[in-house]
C-alpha cells in the first residue's frame, strides 16, 4: 500500500521499504542540468528523502535547501551530507504546509511528491508549491506514467499527462514533457523501471 501519512513514510524508511530510494541521483535531474535550463542557484527539493539528490545538486553548485516529511529520512540525508562534506539544509517539513525555509526558490525539484499526494488535496499541493516560489521559478517535477502498462501496485502511483495539464499548467506553463523510466529498487535489490513523467515547468506570473 502506498504511504499517506506522515507515519506511513516513517514506517516505510524504518523498514526500508523505499524503492524510490536508489542511493543514485536521478538520470532526468542530471540531464536537465546538463542540457543547461537553469544555473546554479538557491533551490528546495520537496521531499527529498534520505538526500542523494539534494546532495547532488549541491556538488553541482546549488545553495541547496530541502525537506521530508519523516524524521528518519532526514536524519540519513545529514549523516550522508556530512560524511561526503557536502553543505545542504535539511529539514523536517510538510509541503502542504512548508516550512519557512527562506522562499521563494528559482528552482523547486519534487521527485515523486506531486504523484504521491495529489489526491489528498492537489488545491492544498499548489498552493504549498506557490509558498515556495515566485513567477518565473522553475518547478522539476518527476512522476509515475499512467501509461505504464505494468499493473498498477508494481511501482510508484501515476498520472495521465491530461492530469497534469488540468493540474499544474494553470499555474506553472509546461516547459518540456517527456517520458522516461525511474529507477528503482525492491528491498531485496532487484531493480525495476517504473515508466515516468519529467515534467520542467515554470510559475506563471
Amino acid at each position: 500500500m502506498h504511504p499517506r501519512t506522515p507515519e506511513d513514510w516513517q514506517r516505510r524508511y524504518e523498514t526500508g521499504d523505499t524503492p524510490w530510494d536508489t542511493g543514485e541521483p536521478d538520470e532526468e535531474l542530471i540531464r536537465i542540468l546538463n542540457e543547461k535550463w537553469f544555473g546554479p542557484c538557491r533551490c528546495v527539493e520537496i521531499g527529498c528523502g534520505t538526500g542523494t539528490n539534494a546532495i547532488y545538486l549541491a556538488q553541482r553548485g546549488f545553495d541547496v535547501t530541502a525537506f521530508d516529511i519523516s524524521p528518519l529520512a532526514i536524519e540519513k540525508a545529514r549523516m550522508k551530507a556530512q560524511a561526503l562534506g557536502v553543505s545542504v539544509r535539511f529539514l523536517v517539513g510538510d509541503v502542504f504546509d512548508p516550512p519557512e525555509c527562506g522562499g521563494p526558490f528559482p528552482l523547486v525539484f519534487d521527485r515523486g511528491v506531486y504523484h504521491s499526494i495529489r489526491d489528498q488535496g492537489v488545491e492544498r499541493f499548489i498552493a504549498g508549491l506557490k509558498r515556495l516560489t515566485a513567477p518565473g521559478s522553475w518547478y522539476l517535477a518527476l512522476m509515475g506514467n499512467a501509461d505504464d502498462p505494468n499493473p498498477i501496485e508494481k511501482g510508484p502511483p501515476r498520472v495521465s499527462a491530461r492530469t497534469i495539464a488540468d493540474e499544474l499548467e494553470p499555474h506553472f506553463e509546461i516547459w518540456q514533457l517527456r517520458r522516461y523510466q525511474f529507477r528503482a529498487v525492491h528491498p531485496d535489490g532487484q531493480i525495476f523501471h517504473p515508466l515516468a513523467w519529467s515534467g520542467l515547468f515554470r510559475r506563471r506570473p
